[in-house]
């Protein structure tokens, strides 16, 4: 049934993308005066999860590549390197300059000072999940780095704009912004009919069972995506010729428990003692989560910044806060 599992991955680029073209337009334009050698803008995607905005910059950063033959890209995951030297490493890793530089020893200065004396061609520097980073200075390095460009994607702007300081704050207010809305059942419905096309066996599933993926998606691609692949593989496993809607049911918690452990499995440090402590504890205050935070972590952070963190698990569904202001409780999200 399964004609080309690829397809099948939330993180596979089709060739063409659909219901993102005013996004596509607004992040090619803010690109484009590389392609004549001029400086191209910042850019900042921001919106919830599972809307394309990873997708989107992938596919517009293939289409410049194959504009312009003199170009240096990198994607850099901020959840995984999301320290200062992990991510200026990634940056330099980009254009070959990590050679001479070693993890353990290395002062975060010299790779600064690198990044800084950069004079090669364009380069295209992608931070995905950029309020994740534990210090926005990376961004002014590479803010007044020449002919480096950066694209940031995150899911709200201003969980990134409030850690800023004045000083790149006021470079960055006049950024390209890109916002992203959960898509619709219809185009989810569209999404998956041209998965299905490259990836499965014709009349291997019908209008009707797409739409009913569409529903318990909630506009987000990569359940649909995941749902859709569980359920062919169920069928599969099953020597069907067809996607049944029993089996799209019993896809539905699969796919989303999938996506959860994928988010768990990439929370910081940090960020996992807080998510165990709600997990052990349940229904938890804000004080408490913090006294046992501490005791757990050598160097815990602020409470602003536990705050902050809980904010972007929430982001993710991995956990729900309940009430306001100091009656605040937070415990890890059900589904």
């Amino acid at each position: 049934m399964i004609t080309d599992a690829r397809v099948l991955q939330a993180e596979f680029v089709p060739k063409d993308l659909v219901h993102r073209d005013n996004e596509l337009t607004t992040l090619s334009a803010a690109l484009k005066p590389l392609t004549n050698g001029e400086p191209g803008e910042t850019t900042l995607l921001h919106g919830p999860p599972g809307v394309g905005k990873t997708c989107t910059t992938q596919y517009i950063l293939k289409q410049l590549h194959e504009n312009v033959i003199d170009l240096n890209t990198q994607y850099v995951n901020c959840w995984k390197d999301h320290t200062q030297f992990q991510t200026l490493y990634r940056i330099l890793e980009g254009i070959d300059q990590t050679l001479d530089i070693h993890r353990q020893s290395t002062p975060t200065d010299k790779l600064r000072d690198r990044l800084h004396n950069y004079d090669g061609p364009p380069y295209v520097v992608v931070l995905d999940e950029a309020d994740q980073l534990e210090t926005t200075d990376v961004l002014y390095n590479i803010y007044r780095t020449p002919n480096v460009e950066m694209v940031l994607i995150a899911n709200q702007e201003e969980d990134l704009f409030s850690r800023l300081d004045n000083r790149l704050k006021s470079r960055l207010q006049t950024i390209t912004r890109i916002h992203y809305k959960p898509y619709r059942s219809g185009e989810i419905v569209s999404i998956l009919e041209d998965r299905v096309h490259w990836g499965l066996e014709p009349d291997a599933v019908i209008p009707d069972q797409l739409e009913r993926i569409a529903v318990a998606s909630k506009g987000d691609a990569r359940v649909a995506i995941g749902v859709l692949r569980k359920a062919a593989r169920l069928a599969s496993q099953n020597n069907e010729n067809g996607i049944s809607d029993e089996y799209i049911d019993d896809a539905v918690p699969e796919a989303k428990t999938e996506i959860k452990q994928k988010n768990v499995e990439k929370l910081t440090e940090d960020q996992r003692i807080l998510y165990d402590v709600l997990t052990e504890e349940g229904e938890t205050s804000a004080g408490r989560l913090y006294e046992v935070y501490q005791n757990r972590i050598d160097e815990p952070k602020t409470k602003r910044m536990m705050r902050y963190y809980l904010q972007k698990m929430q982001h993710y569904n991995l956990v729900v806060a309940n009430g306001e202001n100091r009656g605040r409780t937070y415990n890890t999200h059900s589904s």
